[in-house]
């Protein structure tokens, strides 16, 4: 049986009960984690996070865990939204709390906490206040107002000229156009600019053409299509090897084993029992044991090759050995040798 690790203290109530109810539901079915990951399709290290309390079982693998135990899905989904809904509270606070630091952390970097006046500010204040003293006084602008000192009143004040810093320069009025043939030389300009029209639609004209057929043909080699020769074969989602590329690898990590796979023979040695499992889309097989002692050991072999030794650990009843690339499940057969001695191969 596993032993479980302790919970972590900070784990909401309703998340600790829905995590102690997966690891009885796991004991009870006499699981080890390799078993329940071979069979539910999840991964082990994903069953370690999920019954540790460090991460959330999604509703798939509840599911999973349900149909492999025996158990009503009905309830132990119900136990599961109740803990998803805890599970985003957390995460929701913990958001909040981060916000809130980095918000703090952001206004005393501005210094808006009390901090000194960055001397750059003063420069800018006494720079724009000695800029307003020393602009000259507004001239009248109106009859019947009295004019700068000297000006007699008779004579109607002239109007204030725009200042430089408030409208900007004096718009630049360009001279009406001369009539044609007013001045000398506008002939020549006229047909420069004839020339130079024409030579830019001659270059659009060129471009054009060298991008559309480059090489005077209709462009179809341009319209080739690749070879459907070429395209790489096309694996089932989550799928990531087939044939070769599964010899010695990990069903489990390789998304090849759970309900992707079948039985394809079984054999009973004393209390064990070994089984060779197969992937038509991997197109590899890999042996198990279940029911398993610590020490028993499971090999798969393929006439004079042979895969990898696996032994069955002291937390586990079960264990499975790398894959191998076959083309039908009769090519191999999985043996077993137990700790107290017998022997034993699938036919």
């Amino acid at each position: 049986m596993p032993r479980w690790k302790a919970l972590p203290d900070e784990l909401d109530p309703q998340i600790r009960e829905f995590t102690g109810q997966l690891r009885r539901l796991v004991d009870r079915g006499g699981l080890g984690i390799a078993a329940l990951a071979d069979r539910t399709g999840y991964s082990k290290t994903s069953w370690e996070r999920y019954l540790n309390g460090r991460l959330l079982a999604p509703k798939g693998a509840v599911v999973a865990l349900a149909e492999v135990t025996g158990t009503n899905p009905v309830h132990l989904t119900t136990m599961w939204e109740l803990a998803e809904r805890a599970w985003s509270r957390s995460e929701m606070r913990h958001d909040m709390t981060m916000e809130a630091i980095r918000i703090s952390q952001a206004r005393a970097a501005l210094g808006e906490f009390g901090g000194p006046v960055q001397s750059g500010q003063s420069t800018q204040t006494k720079q724009t206040k000695q800029a307003k003293q020393t602009r000259p006084p507004k001239q009248a602008g109106t009859a019947g107002v009295a004019g700068p000192a000297g000006v007699s009143p008779t004579v109607p004040p002239q109007a204030a000229a725009p200042r430089m810093d408030q409208f900007g320069p004096p718009p630049v009025i360009p001279p009406p156009e001369a009539p044609r043939g007013a001045t000398p030389g506008s002939g020549k300009r006229r047909l420069l600019m004839f020339g130079a029209g024409a030579l830019g639609a001659a270059l659009i004209v060129a471009v054009g053409f060298f991008v559309l057929d480059g090489k005077g043909g209709d462009g179809s080699e341009a319209k080739k299509s690749p070879s459907p020769s070429a395209s790489a074969t096309q694996l089932p989602a989550g799928v990531k090897c087939v044939g070769a590329g599964c010899g010695g690898k990990d069903p489990e990590a390789m998304n090849c084993g759970g309900r992707r796979a079948e039985n394809s023979t079984t054999v009973v040695i004393g209390t064990a029992t070994v089984q060779v499992r197969y992937n038509k889309t991997c197109k590899a097989a890999w042996g198990r044991i279940q029911g398993a002692a610590p020490g028993d050991v499971v090999q798969l072999t393929k006439g004079a090759k042979t895969s990898k030794k696996v032994t069955v650990g002291t937390a586990d009843t079960d264990a499975y050995t790398p894959m191998m690339a076959v083309d039908s499940a009769s090519d191999v057969k999985a043996c077993a040798t137990l700790a107290n001695g017998q022997k034993g191969c699938t036919t």
